[in-house]
């Protein structure tokens, strides 16, 4: 039977775990594989008065089809400062506008693109691997900490230790299958 500071351990170290594995999702989401996703803008800032304010803020972005995204921007006048802003993040889109909707097709990807995003997907899981393993190291060495400071017993600490390795195990799990799932959406064509 685990004791409360044994739990309260192995309940750090899994959600240090699982940022770590959001972190890996949101960074993922970013790449763009050659289907309009509204995420590709999520590092765009528009020049709003003076102000850099990411342009989900002074507009709405859709997906009116597979291949393109438009952007409504909710006032006129930031048409242009929403096109320079495009251009200058370098996400390899170039936006037309009609006076009203900006859109932006999306290139297909070359094969040497879908390789080096793949490569930058692996990177980014190994990455993502290693701030698990950390988090494992780290709650191993307060479990043996615990036992010899705290009293905590040597049995207590062992299955302690074993439970953050089943977590540790379940997290590398996961992220090697999202890694997985992105390299399969990225060779897609």
């Amino acid at each position: 039977m685990l004791t409360d500071r044994a739990k309260e351990i192995i309940n750090g170290a899994d959600a240090k775990m699982q940022s770590a594995v959001k972190f890996l999702e949101e960074d993922l989401r970013n790449y763009r594989v050659g289907k309009a996703n509204p995420a590709v803008f999520n590092g765009v800032n528009v020049n709003y008065y003076g102000t850099p304010t990411p342009l989900q803020q002074v507009s709405s972005i859709t997906t009116p089809d597979a291949r393109t995204l438009a952007i409504q921007p909710w006032e006129k006048s930031l048409i242009g400062a929403i096109e320079k802003a495009i251009l200058d993040a370098n996400i390899g889109m170039t936006p037309s506008n009609n006076g009203e909707i900006i859109r932006c097709v999306v290139p297909a990807l070359t094969e040497d693109r879908r390789k080096e995003l793949i490569k930058k997907a692996r990177a980014a899981g190994e990455n993502a691997k290693v701030v698990v393993r950390n988090s494992r190291r780290d709650a191993v060495e307060t479990l043996k900490k615990a036992q010899k400071n705290e009293g905590m017993s040597e049995d207590i600490e062992k299955e302690a230790e074993a439970e953050v390795q089943k977590i540790t195990d379940r997290n590398v799990k996961t992220v090697d299958d999202i890694v997985a799932a992105k390299e399969k959406e990225i060779m897609t064509v």
